[in-house]
């Protein structure tokens, strides 16, 4: 089993940065994991040309030898990607799946409510995405386990890679980025910020290597 980065997400706004600054177009760090004759694509969030293209320069990989797909969390910038990867296996955490589609059908309640159509549309095709999502297996392939981290949604779920020498934790936005890390803060708008901060305390003891949801790779200051 080995894995690489993708792609390297950013938050919409840098909250550790400049707060009031220009907000940008937000996505969320995509990791290759490879074992045995399973190819996972974690958090798929560029659309589509442009995660083939950072797929083939990071791994001289096309998007159709994908097998796998797992989202960390049913956020609409992890998903971009997904229009080009009906062919693979979906894969969420149970309780994400289900408040994903609980909260899609109370979102579309009131837009039928509002008579807005538009966004009923649009509500309903999220609904039949979630449709083609099945339950993750707690060892989702060879030598990668679910790792529960839920806070800043209800069902946010990692993924723990158990290498000969050391332990990696693809771990979404329950740790968002190396400054939060240092500062040992979450996201503002988790949906649960007390078990956003037992979560990330989880993630930091458990592992060597951390891959923020929004930032590159970084090693586990308190192990290094």
């Amino acid at each position: 089993m080995d894995w690489r980065v993708v792609s390297i997400g950013t938050l919409p706004l840098h909250p550790l940065w400049d707060p009031s600054g220009q907000p940008r177009s937000g996505h969320a760090t995509t990791t290759l994991v490879r074992s045995g004759d399973r190819l996972l694509l974690v958090d798929p969030s560029l659309p589509p040309a442009a995660m083939a293209a950072r797929l083939e320069e990071r791994s001289g990989l096309d998007l159709s030898a994908v097998t796998d797909v797992f989202l960390t969390n049913f956020h609409p910038d992890r998903r971009r990607t997904l229009a080009a990867l009906e062919h693979a296996a979906w894969h969420m955490h149970a309780p994400e799946l289900v408040w994903a589609q609980e909260a899609m059908s109370e979102e579309l309640d009131r837009a039928d409510e509002a008579a807005d159509m538009a966004l009923a549309d649009e509500l309903r095709a999220h609904c039949v995405g979630l449709e083609r999502f099945a339950p993750a297996a707690d060892s989702l392939v060879g030598g990668v386990d679910l790792f529960p981290i839920p806070g800043v949604t209800p069902g946010t779920c990692g993924l723990l890679l158990a290498l000969p020498t050391l332990t990696v934790l693809i771990c979404g936005d329950a740790i968002a980025t190396s400054e939060h890390l240092d500062r040992g803060q979450v996201l503002s708008g988790s949906v649960d910020l007390e078990a956003a901060m037992e979560s990330f305390k989880e993630a930091v003891e458990i592992s060597d290597v951390l891959v923020p949801g929004r930032d590159n790779v970084v090693l586990n200051p308190i192990r290094s």
